[in-house]
């Protein structure tokens, strides 16, 4: 069998092929190619599936968090409750905008974020609760948004992994002042290029987000604050317009593959596999495990127990698992090495954390196994098969 990539762009392209192409001819001959018709039509088509009435389109979901945080007068000193554990922009843009992230450690079982420990970390600096729904699990929001209401925050949604996840039947990014996404073209809903949005039930937020991605402009010339050059493409907006089309349909394949690998897997005790919280509905944007151990592989069970790891200094029981399956054609993933707390820039740039063993842990034990909506149950077989080889069982 050919080899097996983590994501195959190229299949789900070949589907929509003639739709894409007669709506790219369509904007291209509209000579409207930034902004325009296609793009108003994208944000009031996406803002009705989300369920939020407002949404402003963005050129990426990192522009989307920050024009999100602006838009809440964040200021330096602020503090802003998220998770070490997720893409370096989370943090980025609450530094960048002079605020300080406070990163609080992870639930065992989803990753998402501590709750208890989020509520232990506010301070009277605190301003926002910035939740990730990490590999598109959502977080517990019932709980999150009683927390905000309690202390009086505002509750910006990172829902960059998670279009069209939900939590209670409910879309996350409708539960927070604002949600967060990205389009970038590996996720669920990917555009050509780059891409985001953010949704909000608040008219006057979304007055200023759109005043704020136009150079702080509310009226053309006119510059009221400083903002950014954060517009949308048309030819993505067309393009996007017709990927949500079958979004619902690709999230349903990517719980088919989940599923797959849950039962295929779940007898490897080597594996931690993904936990899913009831009320959420997960969309997959990762299928992420974790290898606790690989002391039940063929490699380990010449060895005592007492007996030191025979693995190359600093090489962890995931990346032997990993390069295992990469000798197989397997291709897999690790999201991510290196928790934010952990990073160089947050070795000298204002944050705050205390102990965070269970992000520290994830960051060794993480990996994610091949997943989109056209992986052939053909494929995961032979990701299931490969595994249950490298680990013995």
């Amino acid at each position: 069998m050919p080899p097996i990539p983590p994501l195959d762009l190229v299949q789900q392209y070949k589907t929509i092929q003639q739709e894409v192409e007669e709506a790219v001819k369509r904007v291209l001959s509209s000579g409207r190619y930034i902004g325009g018709e296609e793009v108003k039509a994208f944000e009031s088509e996406f803002g009705a599936y989300i369920g939020s009435p407002f949404c402003v389109a963005c050129n990426s979901g990192t522009d989307a968090l920050y024009l999100a945080l602006t838009a809440l007068d964040l200021k330096p000193g602020d503090e802003v409750i998220t998770t070490p554990f997720t893409f370096f922009a989370t943090a980025e843009v609450v530094s960048r905008l002079g605020a300080v992230p406070v990163f609080v450690d992870l639930d065992p079982l989803t990753l998402n974020l501590d709750l208890d420990q989020v509520e232990a970390a506010i301070t009277p600096h605190t301003r926002v609760l910035l939740p990730v729904h990490l590999f598109g699990q959502p977080v517990n929001m019932s709980r999150l948004m009683d927390l905000a209401r309690d202390h009086g925050l505002k509750v910006v949604e990172d829902c960059a992994q998670a279009i069209g996840a939900g939590w209670k039947d409910q879309k996350v990014g409708s539960f927070g002042d604002l949600g967060c996404f990205s389009f970038f073209p590996t996720k669920n809903l990917g555009a050509c290029g780059d891409g985001g949005a953010i949704v909000t039930a608040d008219p006057h937020l979304a007055q200023r987000l759109r005043q704020l991605r136009e150079h702080g402009s509310p009226e053309r010339y006119y510059h009221s604050e400083l903002g950014l050059n954060s517009r949308l493409d048309g030819l993505q907006a067309a393009i996007l317009r017709i990927k949500l089309k079958s979004l619902d349909r690709w999230n349903q394949q990517r719980r088919q593959v989940a599923d797959r690998y849950q039962a295929g897997l779940q007898d490897l005790s080597a594996l931690q596999l993904p936990y899913v919280l009831p009320n959420s509905e997960p969309v997959w944007h990762q299928y992420t495990l974790r290898v606790q151990a690989c002391r039940s592989s063929p490699r380990c069970q010449v060895l005592p127990e007492t007996t030191p790891c025979v693995l190359p200094e600093k090489t962890r029981c995931r990346d032997w698992v990993r390069s295992q399956l990469a000798e197989r054609g397997i291709q897999s993933m690790v999201y991510y090495p290196i928790p934010l707390h952990q990073q160089v820039v947050y070795q000298s740039a204002p944050c705050r954390f205390g102990l965070l063993p269970i992000a520290e842990q994830a960051a060794h034990t993480v990996l994610s196994l091949p997943m989109f909506p056209e992986l052939s149950p053909e494929q995961q077989n032979q990701v299931i098969q490969s595994l249950h080889q490298i680990l013995g069982a």
